[in-house]
């Protein structure tokens, strides 16, 4: 399959629907993105753009990746703009080595979640929605990771901590549930 063209898109939306029929609304919303006319892939189109993320996991699956984001001062789950690739797996794969430093990581082929949210104006680029897809990304043997420019710090965070984490992002807490929930 093309992981790059709207058909290859439009059934991993569909796979994620059967899996979380609850969250219909979400996936309507990005589904729809694919048809504007702007090219969503871009982070030039203001109204909204796709970003892709990963839930990077360590060996044991315990234990999750996360950066404390320079620009947003939250700690959050390692991702960023697609910058025109339609893959939205290896934009996912792409983000977790630059921003982590790791090598030798795989990511699963379905959407592990899905998050659209406002991204606050920054240095001249007025506020914006991210229609963030995310994948769960899988560490190697190493796990010794190395701070990015884009990053305060960097941290593995125990999985079943983070879903009763009230200062924890609430995306965060619903991939932590739903991680738990496998």
């Amino acid at each position: 399959m093309n992981r790059t063209d709207p058909a290859s898109h439009r059934a991993l939306f569909a796979d994620y629907l059967a899996r979380w029929p609850a969250e219909a609304a979400t996936i309507g919303r990005f589904a729809d993105l694919l048809d504007d006319t702007q090219d969503p892939f871009l982070r030039e189109r203001l109204a909204g753009h796709f970003t892709a993320s990963a839930w990077l996991v360590d060996r044991s699956g315990t234990r999750v990746l996360l950066t404390h984001h320079r620009k947003l001062g939250r700690w959050l789950q390692l991702g960023g703009h697609a910058d025109g690739v339609r893959d939205f797996a290896r934009v996912a794969l792409t983000e977790a080595e630059e921003e982590s430093g790791l090598t030798d990581l795989t990511v699963d082929a379905e959407i592990f979640d899905l998050d659209a949210h406002d991204i606050p104006e920054h240095k001249g680029v007025p506020a914006h929605i991210h229609y963030d897809v995310r994948f769960v990304v899988r560490a190697g043997a190493n796990e010794d990771f190395v701070v990015s420019d884009e990053s305060h710090a960097l941290a593995w965070r125990e999985i079943d901590a983070l879903v009763d984490d009230a200062d924890a992002d609430p995306s965060l807490r619903r991939m932590a549930a739903k991680w738990l929930s496998r």
